[in-house]
């Protein structure tokens, strides 16, 4: 059992190595581990998944604690000390399962075994240091003196992305009803990320979906938001759940249904998608016309389309076809053709940091900057597709003034032949979903 559980802990450090060092995303250098070592169990799947995305999660917090019981900060440990004295940390505030002793003790020894042996010592003192004074000598910074850091440290999350949320939400932190209003975003982030897939209602019925699914022990409920999203959980893969291979449902979040469903698409309307991986809202488009009409769904590789393409093989649809396109080219053959073009743009992603743990710590006001240039560029582009009496959807997977509300004010500006019809910011808190933004502008 203790060989399991080290050589367990010892791909969880594999992993957060991978994304420190080599800057892989989390969620690649998880789904690479978990399968190169496939005959791993559930549980232990299970636990390697949760020490993973909580460390990541947790990791300004869990550095602030680290440094209350240090004398070495954190910033200048060795990376293979910081990421076991961090995950040990996570174990101890946020896994009952794991006694304390076993998270330092396993510290210890994956410490020795990757080569520390000097440094043993000082892994164990660190740990058993936070152990003993976990209840009573830790201590949060001042929610009304400090409630920039203090927001920062209990939810993890930088303190420029608060200030920023701050400033764009016009919230004050004289007043506390503002400083909940923050918490409330923040605590969302904290949240577990639902998996919910979307049925393919020409050949289902969530319903039947549902019992499907219940049969093989998953957990399942129908969306209060949309009729035909399912929630589940309770599985290991859902490669493996029934129905996938058939294609009677794809995984999508929620917010992701409402932006193709902002589109209202008719029988037979043309469809461009410019930026279609992984092909979720273009194959729900493609259904929702009805088996007639067209999607042409596009994106910038080969890689992203293949990967586009094998999801239609799966769902079994006909009248969507994928290309690659670089969406900042214009394409003169499509030029006022389309019915309809969806522009959900690459974007700094900060409303689902719940499922991508680490674009909290990748991320930076200049890279916003550079995002928010790079949607004019896709939006000055893609909207000349659009025919008279046409529309646009611009959707974004982020909470960012400058790369939503901002690029709605500038392409009214420059495209005055449009006018917006509707625009809507999502909240992670609100519907269960992702943070999203929706937009979508009539051609006159």
């Amino acid at each position: 059992m203790i060989m399991e559980m080290v050589s367990t802990r010892g791909l969880v450090l594999d992993i957060l190595l991978d994304i420190s060092r080599n800057g892989t995303y989390s969620h690649t250098a998880a789904s690479d581990v978990l399968d190169k070592y496939g005959y791993l169990d559930k549980k232990d799947r299970s636990f390697i998944t949760r020490m993973v995305q909580g460390t990541l999660e947790y990791q300004l917090q869990l550095d602030y604690i680290i440094g209350m019981f240090s004398k070495v900060p954190v910033r200048k440990m060795k990376p293979v000390i910081r990421c076991i004295i961090r995950s040990a940390v996570y174990q101890i505030f946020y896994m009952e399962s794991v006694p304390d002793s076993a998270a330092c003790n396993e510290a210890v020894r994956l410490a020795k075994k990757r080569g520390f042996q000097s440094l043993s010592g000082f892994v164990n003192g660190v740990l058993r240091n936070i152990i003993r004074n976990k209840d009573k000598a830790l201590v949060w910074p001042d929610r009304k003196t400090e409630p920039v850091r203090y927001l920062s440290v209990r939810y993890s999350v930088p303190e420029w992305m608060i200030q920023m949320w701050k400033e764009e939400f016009h919230l004050s932190w004289e007043r506390d009803a503002d400083v909940q209003e923050m918490e409330q975003l923040l605590a969302a982030f904290l949240t577990p990320a639902p998996v919910t897939v979307r049925t393919d209602t020409v050949r289902c019925t969530p319903e039947k979906l549902k019992q499907l699914l219940e049969a093989e022990g998953i957990r399942a409920s129908v969306s209060a938001v949309l009729p035909y999203a399912v929630h589940i959980s309770g599985f290991d893969s859902v490669r493996t759940l029934p129905g996938y291979e058939e294609g009677l449902f794809y995984v999508q979040d929620v917010s992701s249904m409402l932006a193709a469903e902002a589109a209202r698409p008719k029988e037979d309307d043309f469809i461009i998608d410019v930026c279609a991986a992984p092909g979720g809202k273009a194959i729900q488009l493609a259904q929702m016309l009805n088996q007639t009409g067209q999607v042409l769904a596009r994106d910038l590789t080969e890689q992203k389309v293949n990967r586009m393409r094998e999801n239609i093989r799966r769902c079994q649809v006909t009248n969507i076809r994928a290309e690659v396109w670089d969406a900042r080219i214009f394409d003169q053959s499509l030029a006022e053709k389309a019915d309809i073009v969806i522009a959900d743009l690459p974007c700094s992603g900060l409303g689902v940091m719940r499922r991508k743990k680490d674009i909290r710590y990748r991320m930076t006001p200049e890279q916003i900057k550079e995002l928010a240039m790079l949607q004019k560029e896709i939006l000055g582009t893609v909207c000349r597709y659009v025919k008279p009496g046409g529309k646009m959807v611009y959707s974004t997977c982020t909470i960012s003034r400058r790369e939503n509300e901002k690029n709605v004010q500038w392409f009214l500006e420059e495209n005055r032949q449009f006018e917006l019809t509707e625009k809507r910011q999502i909240l992670p808190q609100e519907n269960g979903g992702d943070g999203f933004f929706i937009a979508q502008f009539v051609r006159r």
